[in-house]
């Protein structure tokens, strides 16, 4: 069966070519293929999903060459081959449904060519991809493999376009149509993308797919556990603080071990230094966006919960933070909590180079400060390592000020408070200070806590009308007395008030007292 299949190069041979850097991940193959046979996995960007699809592929064309001394060289029937359709849509950009029916029509092409078949049906991408997988499967009486990479960056690439998005998610729809009434022709089935659709949205023909993305069986099936990590890359790690590259880069989770982002440790071992690898990657314009059109108060991100519905329920239509934040590897699940209607996860930043770059993103987007910002982030940390607290006063005022006022004008959320404390909050975020929001005590709620080395200040904020109003921020911290949960447990312990203006759209009252 399958014995004269044409093979072709593929980055998984580059890889192997290098097997010291390669994390053995193949017993995720046989554990698939014979436990099912339609799969959906949502990861990250940059979190080995397309080596993995072209692992599978491998695999079922039958080249056992390519997994000497791995896990599947033993656990695998090599003496049977199937035909394999492997359609990537993360090579282009799609700007219109017509482009995106033009370039399935292509990769159909691609495949018509190398298994020397001829489809009749050339302008329609439903009909060819039908009868391309009958003659397939007819051509070498065997079964056929169906593996998509990235099968949603095509609505991705056209998410701020909302009706656009909207035809091309309509096209994909009309594509993977195609499989279920195929079960009879289909081996294996495996789509993998960032964002998960709603099955009523994309897949609402395809109600035997099984989505392994929360799987705790299937959580580590991208990225390096620490296992892997140090078993594999040891002698690069010899004279490395394992702990601090942990800070870094570990910390991703879905449901089960923690695992590394593996682009940022291969890169982190070529060029020996911390640096936002991943991050710098990717643009998270729209992202940012969303969440100031949501008037989303951005503290929440160090702890934010969200429903299981919440975080399976991406849809054109329907494009939540929390989920978009999760999805998109911003946040990633730190615990989760079995409730009368299902789940309820906890979320947060999974390390150091998402905590700190995110931030200092947002921040820049919400002042428009751009480099500014980080001079202001040294001047603060000078100055508290100097003991001069009233810095803070100067540094935060500065960072409000020259904001475009068409910027207000058109965002129109600098008239609460949430703003600006999300402002502050990102700044200091950015700068790697440990920063509480909504600390909660005995007593109420601190809007934030700042602890800076052997330092505490407990923060308040508040908006006035207008300039010249007697200071509520202070007073009211006074009056609480919320510092009484950190009494005690600091060298210093300071209180620090600010009022801002709905006017003038920045601090127009700065006060702070050291706690005795």
């Amino acid at each position: 069966m399958g014995k004269n299949l044409p093979i072709g190069i593929s980055s998984f041979v580059e890889i192997r070519s290098e097997p010291y850097y390669y994390v053995d991940k193949t017993h995720f193959v046989e554990k698939l293929a014979s436990g099912g046979k339609y799969y959906f996995l949502s990861r990250p960007r940059r979190f080995g999903k397309s080596l993995f699809v072209d692992t599978l592929k491998q695999a079922f064309l039958g080249r056992k060459e390519l997994f000497q001394g791995l896990y599947l060289e033993k656990n695998w029937d090599w003496s049977i081959r199937y035909p394999v359709i492997h359609i990537d849509f993360g090579g282009g950009e799609v700007k219109s449904a017509e482009a995106l029916e033009k370039w399935i029509l292509q990769q159909l092409e691609e495949h018509q060519n190398l298994y020397d078949i001829t489809c009749k049906w050339k302008d329609d991408y439903h009909a060819c991809f039908r009868e391309l997988i009958l003659k397939l499967s007819q051509k070498y009486a065997s079964k056929v493999v169906v593996l998509v990479d990235e099968y949603d960056k095509p609505i991705l690439d056209c998410i701020e376009d909302r009706e656009t998005a909207k035809a091309v998610r309509d096209v994909l729809k009309n594509f993977y149509s195609v499989l279920k009434p195929l079960d009879a022709q289909l081996k294996f089935v495996f789509l993998t993308g960032v964002s998960k659709f709603s099955k009523v949205s994309l897949f609402s023909g395809l109600n035997q797919l099984r989505d392994i993305t929360l799987s705790k069986e299937y959580s580590t099936i991208c990225g390096y556990t620490q296992k892997e990590l140090e078993k594999v890359f040891g002698e690069e790690l010899q004279d490395k603080d394992l702990e601090l590259i942990k800070c870094w880069y570990n910390g991703y989770s879905w449901l089960g071990e923690p695992v590394y982002n593996p682009f940022d440790v291969l890169l982190y071992l070529k060029e020996r230094q911390f640096h936002p690898y991943w991050f710098e990657t990717g643009t998270p314009s729209f992202l940012i966006k969303l969440l100031v059109e949501k008037k989303f108060y951005i503290p929440q991100l160090s702890e934010l919960m969200a429903s299981e519905r919440l975080l399976g329920s991406f849809d054109v239509d329907f494009i939540e933070p929390e989920n978009l934040l999760f999805q998109t590897g911003y946040l990633t699940i730190k615990g989760v909590e079995e409730i009368p209607t299902g789940y309820l996860y906890y979320l947060s930043y999974p390390n150091k180079e998402v905590r700190v770059s995110l931030n200092n993103y947002i921040v820049d987007y919400l002042t428009r400060k751009g480099p500014e910002s980080a001079r202001l982030t040294l001047k603060l940390t000078r100055a508290l390592r100097e003991g001069r607290v009233s810095a803070f006063g100067e540094v935060l005022k500065a960072l409000f000020s020259g904001i475009p006022y068409e910027w207000y004008r058109s965002n129109e959320i600098a008239g609460y408070e949430g703003y600006y404390a999300s402002v502050v909050y990102s700044f200091l975020e950015g700068a790697g200070f440990e920063v509480i929001p909504e600390d909660y005590t005995s007593l109420g709620r601190i809007d934030l806590t700042i602890i800076f080395e052997e330092r505490c200040f407990i923060v308040e904020f508040k908006v006035v009308e207008m300039e010249g109003e007697s200071p509520k921020a202070i007073e009211q911290l006074k009056e609480k007395g919320y510092h009484e949960k950190y009494r005690g447990k600091f060298k210093e312990l300071y209180l620090l008030g600010f009022d801002f203006s709905k006017d003038t759209k920045n601090i127009v009252s700065f006060h702070w007292e050291k706690v005795t």
